[in-house]
């Protein structure tokens, strides 16, 4: 699914934008980025409400498509400068993360941990 698709389906605001319309196979829900650190893989798109540079810095660290802010918070300046400088699309949502990820989902959108199982198949 395109960024743009994703952007779309959720009704988000774009943060930060990217020169590519990225193609985004997976999701990551989480506000505890020790579980980002420990299950996201490379490429997902991150859904949280914790939107701190430090979320940044792992989503960037972990090599993530893009941030989806939920529940409409609004990033701090720090965040956004952060998602800026290393280069990764940022967008927010008005929806719960509950809601996002249905939406995602509904619409063929895997997590991580699914993507991974299917291919072990």
């Amino acid at each position: 699914m395109k960024l743009s698709e994703i952007g779309a389906l959720l009704q988000a605001e774009v943060v930060i934008g990217c020169q590519d319309d990225l193609e985004i196979k997976t999701a990551f829900a989480v506000d505890l980025m020790s579980d980002a650190l420990a299950y996201a893989k490379p490429g997902c798109i991150l859904l949280t409400g914790l939107i701190t540079p430090q979320t940044v810095r792992t989503a960037y660290a972990l090599d993530l498509a893009a941030i989806m802010v939920c529940r409409g918070k609004v990033a701090p300046d720090d965040a956004v400068k952060v998602a800026e400088e290393l280069d990764i699309p940022m967008m927010r949502t008005s929806y719960i993360m509950f809601e996002a990820c249905g939406r995602l989902y509904q619409a063929g959108m895997v997590g991580c941990i699914e993507a991974v199982n299917r291919c072990e198949r």
